[in-house]
């Protein structure tokens, strides 16, 4: 059992130019072109030669899907991509704010975390407050 390989990490950059743009279905100077772009930026090897990792070789063929099959122009797909880019880091601090919450609440304390108009954090026991009423401009 202890011979076993360990799960591969969709993040270790292995895959040379060539290989990865076979794995796309792509031309190798497809993937050049949309490193210089900032779509798919690869990590880089010693001799400074591209590595692309699997997780790399996905946004390589969502990039092609949104090109070729949605009409998407680059300046779109980069947009596109920043947008999943963020949501993903707000589905990532809601999950640790999740945690975190779950964690406080097994120990029976309660905190309320708020932040000033200054973006200073403070924290402390809840205590119970009148709801405001909130009005959009």
């Amino acid at each position: 059992m202890d011979n076993l390989p360990q799960p591969f990490d969709p993040d270790a950059a292995v895959f040379p130019v060539s290989i990865a743009a076979s794995l796309a279905e792509m031309h190798p100077q497809t993937l050049r072109g949309y490193d210089r772009l900032g779509l798919v930026v690869p990590q880089r090897a010693r001799g400074r030669g591209r590595r692309y990792s699997l997780r790399d070789i996905a946004k390589l063929r969502h990039v092609q899907q949104l090109s070729q099959g949605e009409g998407i122009n680059l300046e779109g797909i980069r947009r596109i991509l920043a947008l999943e880019d963020e949501v993903e880091t707000l589905r990532d601090q809601v999950e640790w704010l999740g945690d975190t919450l779950r964690r406080l609440q097994s120990t029976g304390i309660s905190r309320v975390f708020t932040a000033d108009e200054h973006g200073s954090i403070h924290h402390g026991r809840y205590r119970a407050r009148k709801p405001r009423q909130i009005t959009w401009p």
